[in-house]
């Protein structure tokens, strides 16, 4: 009798290990996955809105008259301060997903790379652990692969893999040349063998506009053929990046910062729109919204980040789809960090990165369903 429960009791312990070691139950309905990223935009703007001290000239660079501006952002209630400048992530997400990062109510979203700027929160966010030896924006080509490079070597991702971003560093950061991935990056726009009247006027603005610098689009520029790529080349996971809310921010001009910041949630608000009337995703596309890094706070340090900017570290993450719970403004939970993105992309589409990428860090698992099954 005690060798037969000590026998049950070792198949249990197996099991047990098994169960432990398994795939994790993974999302059912999603089949295709968008990350989308405002780079360098603060979760301050995201809780509470337009911040007071910054609306004007002086601290914030402002062009437009102050009486403008607060007419334009300003709501003395928070919630309706916020929902003025993002309207379609506290109309649709925060009703129908979930949103983490306020740190006002005990949610804590923040990076692990120890930099707290661009190409190492990108690195971090797609392979789903921090490289020390990327410290550059400069840095190169990426010697480690991303879940977006990962996904599309399974049969049914590949060629539906794509890059859409307003920085040319996205280049290096999924690395074009050894990723083999669809991709569209700063002010450079693929050559196409027949080039429709609407082509040839898309090219002409690219040709044209005065450029901010020559390594960042304007983010309305990489809308129109962002669009044009998901109705015609369908893709199954996709990676959009705008960069006007980072540009700004270091140029002082906090004006420019609201109104990108409000521009690209009507972006997003506009894809999902388009996503949900094509019949390849109404009801199975998930999107992730999300910063690469935080900033400074204060009347000087909000233009910048990086370790000695205080704060920079913290980020917000942002999740809609059909098989998130909808749970709203997360408060007084675990913390979730930027390393986790890259698992809960593949995990959405049904792989398991963190599996096959051990050091990579695991989905998190509240956006899944898995806590509420």
């Amino acid at each position: 009798m005690q060798a037969r429960l000590g026998s049950t009791i070792h198949v249990l312990a197996i099991a047990s290990l098994l169960l432990l070691g398994a795939a994790p139950a993974l999302a059912g309905k999603t089949q295709n996955v968008v990350l989308i990223v405002s780079d360098g935009l603060r979760w301050q703007e995201i809780f509470t809105g337009a911040d007071p001290t910054l609306l004007n000239e002086k601290e914030g660079g402002s062009w437009l008259a102050a009486a403008d501006l607060r007419k334009r952002y300003w709501r003395d209630d928070v919630d309706a301060r916020r929902a003025v400048l993002f309207p379609f992530l506290w109309g649709t997400v925060a009703k129908q997903g979930q949103i983490y990062g306020n740190q006002l109510k005990g949610s804590v979203a923040h990076v692990t790379n120890g930099k707290a700027f661009s190409y190492p929160g990108y690195n971090e966010m797609s392979t789903g652990y921090p490289n020390d030896a990327i410290d550059s924006n400069e840095y190169g080509p990426n010697p480690n692969a991303t879940v977006f490079e990962w996904l599309n070597k399974f049969d049914e991702f590949r060629g539906k893999v794509a890059i859409y971003g307003t920085w040319n560093v996205y280049d290096n950061i999924f690395n074009r040349s050894r990723s083999g991935l669809v991709m569209q990056t700063g002010w450079v726009l693929p050559q196409k063998v027949h080039e429709t009247p609407r082509d040839a006027l898309l090219r002409e603005l690219y040709e044209t506009t005065t450029r901010f610098d020559e390594e960042d689009v304007d983010n309305s520029l990489l809308q129109i053929p962002l669009l044009d790529y998901v109705k015609t080349g369908l893709p199954r996971v996709l990676f959009v990046g705008y960069g006007e809310t980072d540009n700004w921010a270091h140029q002082g001009r906090y004006d420019l910062v609201l109104d990108s910041a409000h521009r690209m949630d009507h972006f997003v608000h506009q894809l999902w729109d388009t996503m949900q009337a094509m019949p390849q995703y109404r009801g199975t596309t998930t999107f992730i919204v999300t910063a690469d890094h935080g900033r400074g706070s204060g009347l000087t340090e909000w233009k910048e980040h990086g370790v000695e900017e205080k704060g920079s570290e913290n980020i917000w993450i942002a999740v809609l789809g059909p098989d998130t719970a909808p749970l709203g403004e997360r408060a007084h939970v675990a913390p979730v960090t930027q390393a986790q993105i890259a698992a809960t992309v593949a995990a959405f589409v049904g792989k398991d990165y963190h599996h096959d990428v051990p050091k990579a860090a695991a989905p998190i698992a509240e956006v899944l369903g898995q806590a509420h099954r």
